[in-house]
């Protein structure tokens, strides 16, 4: 068979592809990554990755079996068992998996933060820089398809097929080169929907040389759910709520993924909530109000700082981060201070709450500003943030979970941005 008989043979069946898979049942391996004796990362609280991602890959996995009858949904675990690298993708590749997602919690060295959810599809990185994970997943691909040798009379079937002459390596670039297309394409979907559903940052979709990724034989993902070396995030992983954020946000990346792929377009996409999820308030006088979560920020201990009375400020609504630079220089504090303006974020709620309400817990000249519908209360006013920062410590028995924002011209501004700035000592007008 000649070059071109094969190059029409390949195209005919890719161009078969979408119309046969509404006809047949579409096959997704979903690998919780680590188990057993490997534990993965361990969070500051102790949270181990295998946990979170067995979790995770198990609600999303239950989603599908509900909402969609013509996908076959295989685990590579459903306990805490260990798997090898290898059988992962072993798995995927002998049940001639159409789809292959494996789910992570990304981790960094001690000291170091970071916040997101990343997505990485097979291809060369500038921390490996070579092609090698590539031309291995091209003769994986090879060895999968070797197995119509062993099918009786193959040489007519296959019309003289042979997976090693130079016209079936153009063949299986080509397969490659569709795989790794796909596998980019699902991994902007999930960039899209599991930041939408869990509110995490958005870092973005890369390539890597990864062992799970280069072994399978079709097109997949894997995915790091966040930081579980960043104290706010590991909290946020091993809530209650973010085990069903991530399920819908995997569940609707996938959904898109497959409708545009021959799968149902009757299908819904799950409905996902706000990323931040506050209680409402209730109008009791002793009701207890559950509060935001707090990014952990080391500092200086700074003089004893005497908070203002409330003020009501319209603000952008901005994503709570860690910064990673702690500032140590101390501007001069006016009250007509052109830089930012640190306040301690203690509670939140949809119904306003009065002066002396037994949920501030008896602290006075409690602020608040409105975002969003929503009532955020605030104590303390200072353009020096270490006087803020240790003001949070001092409440901290009382609100274990208060955080520091940031207001500049009266509106809220990025925390890290505020902190380079105040460690920066601009020039503040008296």
């Amino acid at each position: 068979m000649g070059v071109k008989g094969v190059l029409l043979f390949c195209l005919l069946t890719f161009l078969s592809l979408p119309v046969g898979a509404a006809n047949k049942n579409f096959t997704v391996v979903i690998d919780a990554g680590h188990g057993g004796r490997d534990t993965g990362a361990i969070g500051l609280g102790k949270v181990k990755e295998k946990d979170l991602t067995l979790k995770f890959a198990l609600a999303f996995g239950r989603l599908i079996e509900q909402n969609c009858p013509d996908v076959k949904v295989i685990y590579t675990r459903k306990t805490d068992t260990f798997v090898e690298l290898y059988r992962r993708a072993e798995i995927a590749n002998k049940n001639k998996a159409d789809l292959f997602i494996s789910i992570h919690i990304n981790s960094l060295p001690r000291g170091k933060v970071a916040h997101g959810f990343q997505t990485y599809t097979l291809g060369t990185s500038k921390r490996t820089g070579k092609k090698t994970g590539v031309l291995e997943n091209l003769e994986v691909a090879k060895r999968e398809n070797a197995v119509i040798f062993l099918e009786k009379d193959y040489q007519q079937t296959y019309h003289g097929y042979d997976p090693n002459s130079p016209e079936s390596d153009i063949m299986f670039e080509y397969i490659q080169d569709k795989n790794m297309e796909n596998s980019v394409e699902l991994a902007k979907y999930m960039q899209k929907y599991v930041c939408q559903a869990t509110g995490r940052q958005n870092m973005g979709a890369q390539q890597d040389n990864l062992a799970v990724l280069r072994l399978s034989s079709m097109p997949g993902c894997l995915v790091e759910c966040g930081f579980i070396s960043t104290r706010d995030e590991e909290s946020f992983m091993n809530s209650k709520s973010a085990e069903g954020m991530y399920a819908r946000g995997l569940f609707n990346a996938f959904l898109a993924y497959h409708k545009h792929h021959g799968g149902s377009k009757s299908i819904s996409f799950q409905p996902v909530s706000k990323p931040e999820v506050v209680p409402e308030v209730k109008p009791e006088p002793k009701q207890e109000m559950k509060p935001e979560v707090q990014p952990e920020v080391k500092t200086e201990v700074q003089p004893e700082v005497k908070p203002e009375a409330k003020s009501e400020v319209k603000s952008e609504v901005q994503p709570e981060r860690q910064p990673e630079v702690v500032p140590t220089t101390q501007p001069v504090v006016t009250s007509e201070s052109l830089g930012p303006v640190f306040k301690v974020q203690i509670l939140a709620g949809s119904v306003l709450i009065k002066a002396g309400d037994a949920r501030f817990k008896g602290l006075t000249n409690v602020g608040y500003y409105k975002d969003g519908g929503l009532y955020k209360y605030t104590v303390g006013e200072s353009a020096n943030y270490n006087e803020i920062n240790r003001l949070r410590r001092e409440i901290s028995d009382k609100f274990p979970q208060a955080f520091v924002i940031a207001f500049k011209d009266g509106v809220r501004m990025d925390i890290n941005e505020a902190i380079r700035e105040f460690k920066g000592g601009k020039k503040i007008k008296r």
